[in-house]
C-alpha cells in the first residue's frame, strides 16, 4: 500500500479538523462498505492461485501423484492434498 500525504489530497479545512485528533501518525481510511475489493483482486494474486490450483487438480485427475505435484509446485504434500480434495462450492 502506498502512503499519500493528507496535505496533498484533503482540503485545508478538513486537514485542520483531522489534525485535532491525529498528528504525525499513519491513518488508515477504510473503503465504504460494499466497495471493498476481496483479497488479491487488484494484484491478480487471487486469479493466479485459482489458475494454479485448477492445474494441480487437473494433473491429479490425470494420474500425477501428490508427491510429484508437491515437488513440481514447491508446495507441501499437505497443501497439495488440501487443493485436490477440496470440494467445489
Amino acid at each position: 500500500m502506498k502512503y499519500v500525504s493528507a496535505s496533498e489530497i484533503l482540503p485545508t479545512h478538513l486537514l485542520i479538523e483531522i489534525q485535532k485528533y491525529v498528528q504525525g501518525k499513519v491513518l488508515y481510511v477504510p473503503s465504504p462498505k460494499g466497495e471493498r475489493k476481496k483479497w488479491g483482486h487488484l494484484s491478480g494474486q487471487r486469479a493466479y492461485l485459482q489458475k494454479r490450483n485448477a492445474e494441480i487438480k487437473q494433473l491429479f485427475r490425470n494420474g500425477k501423484g501428490i508427491e510429484q505435484l508437491s515437488e513440481s509446485y514447491c508446495l507441501s504434500e499437505d497443501t497439495i492434498k488440501k487443493i485436490v480434495y477440496k470440494k467445489e462450492r
